[in-house]
Order: structure tokens, then sequence, then C-alpha cells
């Protein structure tokens, strides 16, 4: 069985929902993870906004004007009459209950509750579809088997067994269709697995059945060495390793959520990224496998990361100085991207501050605390990095006119990490692009 997902873009209108029912394999037992159409996912968090504001009136508009888009998605995706009727009364029905939430308290849970019609709206749309189409399919609402626990890490024991429970009520049947993202937490409430959770959902349900392939399709051919929007001459990879992978996952690259990785790599099933747009396109493989040793795979830039060193000539060398340091971070569970000691500090990079100012205050316990915001991790990664001779020498020779903030080399043979400003991030990403590919 091979698991296959669809982003937002891939389904974003009915065209494209059309061209994705032509990339399902006939007669191949296949699950079907499917995003919210694209910009759905966005118009509902504003909905959602004004709920919680009491804008009644602005929630009003908002949500009759994401109605209209989706009447005029149903009546060109179906072209018999009693298909785009049901189409009409699905629509209806869907944003009749978003709309009962203007009448009464709106909470978190109600948001997130709000959030999981993106995915419930396309799913149940693209089963009609094919059903109109005479595919035999299977609609399977992930609600009877993602679940988050209290940690709000996905239940895999729990997926995997109520997954399997839920494929055996239909013997026979070869196609299944499911919500990416949206699950169950550990009180059974409505929840989700966060932006760019499809990946995830996909991933944990190869990894439940253990599928043959986990496939991820988006809107580009694969996962490119360097970013294209601000790069030129950048081309696909071909294959990658699940190292390489995470690491580029983690560090910007946008195709595949960061999460996304660990459940195919625990069990070694590869992860094949494709473009809807171009099918032909040989995308990227991940597997376990590498190209080669000592080669430059990609580069890779996250954004909106914030610096802060603590300076404390008394404590840095006294036992148990940095453990009281990462206690602070663990404590607001704030995860730490780069680090870098000297005999008088410490630098470390975040990319979450929503307690940035909690985490200041205790930090100023210890010594003297500076934060430096806009910043840029640029992660240049490749195999075998740190055993390859010259290869640190190219990148630093491609950064020599661009200040560096940080460094972090060693620590995986697989990720040289730089922290540079904002301003500088596009020259950098060109600069290496330039000295490491062209």
């Amino acid at each position: 069985m091979k698991v296959l997902k669809f982003g937002g873009t891939s389904v974003g209108s009915a065209d494209r929902m059309k061209k994705v029912a032509e990339l399902i394999p006939a007669g191949e037992p296949l699950i079907v993870v499917l995003s919210a159409m694209a910009g759905t996912t966005d118009r509902l968090v504003e909905i959602a906004s004004c709920l919680y504001n009491k804008d009644h009136t602005q929630a009003g508009d908002k949500i009759n004007r994401l109605e209209e888009n989706y009447f005029q998605v149903v009546g060109e995706l179906f072209s018999v009459p009693s298909y785009r009727k049901k189409g009409k009364e699905l629509i209806h029905s869907h944003f009749e209950y978003i709309r009962s939430f203007t009448r009464d308290l709106f909470t978190m849970f109600e948001e997130k509750v709000i959030l999981a019609q993106g995915e419930l709206i396309s799913t149940a749309l693209f089963h009609m579809y094919l059903e109109e189409k005479g595919v035999p399919a299977v609609l399977l609402p992930a609600l009877h088997f993602m679940r988050i626990d209290k940690d709000h890490e996905p239940d895999e024991f729990y997926i995997r067994e109520n997954l399997q429970r839920e494929l055996e009520k239909y013997p026979g049947k070869r196609l299944f269709i499911t919500q990416g993202y949206i699950c169950r937490n550990a009180f059974g409430d409505i929840d989700n697995l966060k932006r760019g959770g499809s990946d995830y959902t996909a991933s944990l349900i190869g990894a439940a059945v253990k599928a043959e392939e986990i496939q991820i399709w988006t809107d580009v051919d694969g996962m490119h060495n360097n970013d294209p929007r601000y790069v030129k001459n950048t081309r696909p990879v071909e294959q990658l390793s699940f190292e390489e992978a995470a690491e580029l996952a983690y560090f910007g690259a946008k195709i595949l959520h960061p999460t996304s990785i660990q459940p195919a790599r625990k069990f070694n099933i590869p992860v094949r990224l494709k473009n809807t747009l171009n099918p032909a396109s040989q995308g990227t493989l991940i597997s376990e496998r590498t190209a080669g040793n000592g080669r430059i795979t990609a580069i890779a830039a996250k954004d909106s990361i914030t610096a802060i060193r603590i300076k404390s000539t008394r404590m840095l060398l006294a036992y148990g100085f940095l453990r009281k340091v990462f206690e602070i971070f663990e404590s607001y569970r704030t995860p730490i991207d780069m680090i870098s000691t000297s005999e008088v500090g410490i630098s470390l990079t975040i990319d979450q501050t929503e307690f940035l100012e909690k985490i200041v205050k205790e930090l100023k316990k210890y010594g003297t605390v500076e934060v430096d915001q806009n910043q840029v991790i640029i992660c240049v990664v490749g195999d075998l990095i740190a055993s390859n001779r010259g290869m640190a020498f190219r990148v630093f020779q491609a950064l020599r006119d661009i200040p560096i903030r940080m460094i972090s080399y060693g620590g995986s043979n697989h990720n040289i990490s730089l922290l540079i400003a904002s301003a500088h991030k596009v020259k950098a990403l060109q600069s290496l692009n330039d000295q490491l590919f062209q």
C-alpha cells in the first residue's frame, strides 16, 4: 500500500482536484491524504479571530464570502446536476455549522473545530467527485483514528490500532480518502497537528500501515538545492538521506514539514516528493541511502531567529551553570537551535519567542543578557561534511563579505549552520549557490 498526500495548492481549485484524480493509479491499494483547499485555513483563522473579538458582523461577512467561493468550486467541479445539488448541500451544511458559532460563546475548542472544516470539506468534495466519475473509494474520517496524547505528540499505538480497525470495515476496497492536519486530543476533542500537519499525517499513516512508499505532492519539482524564491539557477535534488532531509526541513526548506520525516525513517519507508503540476518530473526520493560521500546537497534558510547571549565571567565555568541555563528554556518549552560557548559567555538561538521576556528575566540572574532579533540561520547540508577536507573553507569563502554572528560545525556530519542578520540572507544564499553548485 502507498500513501499519497496532496497539499492545499494541489487541491486549490476544481481544475486542480480533477488533475489530482487523474494522478491516482487505478487498482493500487492507496490511502490519499488531502489538505484544505489553498487559502481556506487562513480564511478560517480570520473568521475565528473575528469571533474571539465578538465581531459577529465581520465574521458573518467572511463566512458568506468563503461559502460563495465554495459554491463556485462546486459548480466547476461537478458536471452532473444531481452531484452539483449534493455538493451545494454539503457546503451549505458545513457553513451553517460555522455560522452557529456566531450565536454562542467562542473558545479555543471552537476555533479548532472551525479550522477542521477545511479538510472535511476538501475530502468530501473530492470523494464525491470520484463517485461522480465512477471511481470506487471510501471516505475515511481521520477523526476516527488520528489522536495526539496529553503532551501533544501523536499517539502512534492508538493511530495504528484504530486505523487498522477502520480499514478492516471495508474488505476488498483499495482506495481510501482521508484528511490531513486534523485529529483528536487526549480528551477526545477536535484538535490539529499545527500548520504543515498534513505531511505529518501522511507519514504517521504510512508508518501505521507499513506503507511501500509515502508520496508528498506539492506544486514544485521536489526539494531544491537552494530556495528558488530568492536564488537563481536552483535545481531539484534527486536523492536525499533521511538525515539530510530532516536537517533541510527543520532549517527552512518549505516543501516538507520538519516532523514528517521521523515516522517514515523509523520504519525505513521511502518518501517521494512530487509535483502535481509536472507529474513527469522525477522529484526527490528520501530514503536511508545517500547519493554518495563528500557532496553538498542543498542549502536552506530559517527565518525569524532570535539570538541570545549570556555573559558571566563568574558563573560560566561553575559546575551546573549550563544545566541551569538550559533548564530555563526547558521550563518554557522553548527549543534551542544553535549554541556556542566561550570562556565568558554562551550564545544560542531560538525561533519561538512567546516567552522571550520571561526567559530573559530569568537568565539575568546568571549574568548580562543581550538579545538580537531579525536573524537568519543559513544551513548547508550534505553527506559527511565534517570529514570532507576543504568544504568548510568553501562555505566561509562564499560568505567572506557577510558578517557571521554564530557558527555551528561538527555537531552533525550533515550540517554547517551559520547565523547572520536577515538583511544579508539573499546575498548569502546566492553566494553559497554560486560557490558550491555552479
